[in-house]
């Protein structure tokens, strides 16, 4: 009788495909460490598909959900029109409090339009922006993706995303309080569109690089801070951002969740994911944004 048991992943095999998906984007090289870790070749691609990402996971609330409004929009950004996904509670007549939820370092993908579905049902306008529309859209290769977020210029990246606030804070259906989620390179983005705009009122950076210590005296907004403790790349630079906060006088919390790696919000990678974690950081943050987004 054949042993069925999928094969056992490490903190190892997923600290090498962290460096891979964030450091080298050297495939050929992160598969010739797999190996060595698994012990085999085959064991190497039956584990590969577990660390990433899975596109074919099913969507945790349907596109066509009759409970949303959903679809396509444009804004003006640095250097042209910047394309987003937008969902929003159906027939609701109140102005609402807006969100924009920004990717990770693989672009607008299904996964991210889905936790813009699910932040609508909690009672925001929420949009998704492609912050590689100026670069002809997210391809469906994902390593193409993240090397293309690579080659953004940042500061034009941040201006799409400064841009993102004025475009939600001028519909008539908001209440003109626009808050950010994001996600790994989405978290970091966060934290810059926190220190380049004024206007944001509320920021939330899931495991999110820090910006310079230097630069968080311009933050407005309320910021909420996501961490994995397993993250030690990201991690690294807490205790600097920490101590800016507190001198600057912010209006911030920190959560580490110990034990959890990260993306351990991302239901679609199998082994990074980690339920109890990641529903607590999202009670929290919805929490969160709807005191610090309501109507006055």
């Amino acid at each position: 009788m054949s042993d069925k048991r999928p094969p056992a992943i490490t903190q190892a095999m997923i600290d090498a495909y962290d460096e891979y998906t964030h450091l080298t984007l050297d495939r050929r090289k992160f598969m010739d460490r797999l190996k060595v870790l698994a012990g085999s070749a085959g064991a190497a691609a039956a584990i590969a598909p577990m660390l990433a990402a899975s596109s074919a996971s099913a969507a945790i609330i349907a596109p066509d959900d009759q409970r949303l409004e959903t679809g396509r929009v444009a804004f003006e950004g640095a250097m042209g029109e910047v394309n987003a996904y937008f969902a929003r509670p159906a027939n609701s007549a109140e102005k609402l409090p807006a969100v924009i939820v920004i990717h990770e370092n693989r672009g607008l993908n299904a996964h991210i339009e889905d936790v813009t579905r699910r932040m609508a049902l909690e009672g925001f306008h929420a949009i998704a922006p492609d912050f590689l529309s100026i670069s002809g859209g997210t391809p469906s290769d994902e390593d193409k993706a993240r090397a293309m977020i690579g080659d953004l210029d940042g500061a034009q990246t941040t201006e799409d995303a400064v841009a993102a606030v004025g475009y939600l804070e001028g519909l008539d259906n908001t209440n003109g309080k626009v808050g950010a989620i994001g996600f790994c390179w989405g978290g970091g983005l966060v934290n810059q569109l926190a220190v380049n705009s004024p206007d944001l009122k509320a920021g939330v950076a899931y495991y999110g690089r820090q910006p310079a210590a230097e630069e968080v005296a311009k933050i407005s907004a309320a910021m909420l801070l996501h961490y994995a403790g397993l993250d030690d790349r990201i991690n690294a630079g807490i205790d600097a951002y920490r101590a800016a906060l507190v001198a600057a006088g912010k209006d911030f919390t920190i959560h580490v969740y110990d034990g959890v790696n990260h993306a351990f919000n991302n239901d679609t990678s199998e082994a990074r994911y980690n339920k109890e974690a990641a529903e607590l950081a999202w009670s929290r943050t919805i929490a969160f944004l709807r005191e610090k987004l309501a109507s006055e």
